[in-house]
């Protein structure tokens, strides 16, 4: 676990909230909760620091902006919690569409 310094704040990331996920890109014969789903979801290892004016920041990216993950308050021990953000994440077509193939195949194999 880290060592947090002045200010900072553990933080969480956790799998889309609605908010996060509604209008977000689900291609054909994909269930809908595959849409949730964030590459660093039931991360606990991760710190924020404030900014200037206390408040978190909105918005936590990974892979050189390429995963978003969307502050949504505390949980009960205080941590910060930061959902996946599918619709403002760029890599989350390309993503959904191979979850489609892995569907696709499996349907094809018979296995559901």
């Amino acid at each position: 676990m880290a060592t947090l310094l002045r200010g900072e704040v553990r933080a969480i990331l956790q799998p889309a909230g609605h908010a996060q996920y509604e209008g977000a890109y689900c291609p054909p014969g994909v269930p809908y909760r595959e849409v949730r789903r964030g590459p660093f979801d039931g991360k606990t290892d991760i710190v924020v620091r404030p900014d200037a004016d206390g408040s978190l920041p909105a918005h936590m990216t990974f892979g050189g902006g390429a995963v978003v993950y969307e502050y949504d308050g505390r949980d009960k021990s205080g941590r910060a919690v930061y959902r996946y953000a599918p619709r403002l994440s760029p890599s989350h077509r390309t993503v959904m569409d191979g979850v489609a193939e892995v569907y696709a195949e499996h349907t094809l194999k018979g296995n559901r």
